[in-house]
């Protein structure tokens, strides 16, 4: 391995998700077992280019492997767009001796290392933490199971309020660009019908889904919507329309929001975040650099930052088929 990095520093941008904590964790005490100084930048882009920097140890990662959020917390740096802030940003890591970065975010956060790193030639390492998984080169990222976990459990205390009034519930998940949480939070509650950006359903055969299920001795429904689905303006006009539509339906919706990105990391989040930690500060050390570390087949494997920003995931047309069967 080469003896080049000595000083690395960690950083979370973007929206959080559980799991960021676990990441932080393997990443400083990676840096420890190696004999590598780790700081921990506060704030993401923000506090790069404000200096908010510390040094973090072994013992500083203490008791965060469970905990939801970031200790480093996050932010969106609009100064860190401009070729003015990110030099700032780059003096004060040339000041405070760092000499290369992990940061773990989603493709925002990707685009932003990307930049830094044509400009100054300075090596850079992703980490995928956001709960939507719409990276493309990862199976995973950070917090997307925990999410699964958070939605399925909610869905399961609504089925159980829709089942005792007769009622439809239109559950709305977070995804704006991708329908993976929808569709396997979906399919993993029992769902009655799901709706999600890729496929776009039409109003018509949600009505005629809907219709079937009521004849078919359904007292009560539950329709698991993505909140970047494409069928209406939002879920409250779709609410007004099947009611205008199906007035034998007694309709409510149930907007789930950020409490899909806290909570206690799950162990599988948890194991992720230990493996991609060990593989970016490892592969900083060896010299590589513009990659971002996820999961494939179970292998931790690299993918050059341009294509996790570039590529589209796509969604799992098996998995879309045995939503169809399930809800017969």
């Amino acid at each position: 391995m080469s003896n080049t990095i000595k000083k690395i520093g960690v950083l979370t941008s973007g929206g959080d998700s559980p799991g960021m904590n676990a990441a932080i964790r393997s990443v400083v005490r990676t840096c420890a077992y190696h004999n590598i100084e780790c700081i921990g930048i506060y704030r993401g882009y923000e506090g790069m280019i404000e200096g908010d920097f510390k040094e973090l140890g072994p013992r500083s990662v203490n008791n965060i492997i469970n905990k939801g959020g970031t200790i480093l917390k996050s932010a969106r740096s609009k100064e860190f767009m401009t070729v003015e802030g990110r030099k700032k940003a780059h003096a004060n890591l040339v000041k405070a001796g760092i000499d290369s970065l992990v940061i773990i975010g989603g493709d925002g956060s990707f685009t932003g290392a990307e930049v830094f790193n044509s400009e100054f030639g300075f090596p850079v390492m992703g980490i995928p933490g956001t709960i939507d998984n719409d990276i493309f080169g990862t199976s995973h990222t950070l917090g997307y199971d925990t999410a699964l976990n958070t939605v399925i459990e909610v869905i399961d205390k609504i089925r159980d309020t829709a089942s005792s009034h007769n009622r439809l519930f239109f559950v709305e998940v977070m995804g704006r660009d991708a329908g993976h949480i929808a569709l396997n939070a979906g399919i993993g509650a029992g769902a009655e019908e799901i709706l999600i950006p890729e496929e776009n359903l039409g109003l018509e055969r949600l009505l005629e889904s809907l219709e079937k299920s009521k004849s078919s001795g359904k007292s009560s429904s539950i329709v698991v919507i993505a909140e970047g689905d494409k069928i209406g303006k939002s879920v409250f006009e779709l609410k007004d329309y099947v009611e205008a539509n199906l007035p034998e339906y007694d309709v409510r919706v149930s907007v789930l929001g950020h409490m899909q990105r806290g909570g206690s990391p799950s162990c599988f989040d948890r194991v992720l975040a230990s493996r991609l930690g060990v593989k970016a500060v490892e592969s900083l050390i060896e010299g590589k650099s513009n990659f971002m570390v996820g999961i494939l087949g179970d292998k931790i494997m690299l993918t050059p930052l341009e294509q996790a920003i570039k590529g589209h995931t796509e969604i799992d047309k098996e998995l879309l088929r045995v939503s169809d069967i399930m809800s017969t």
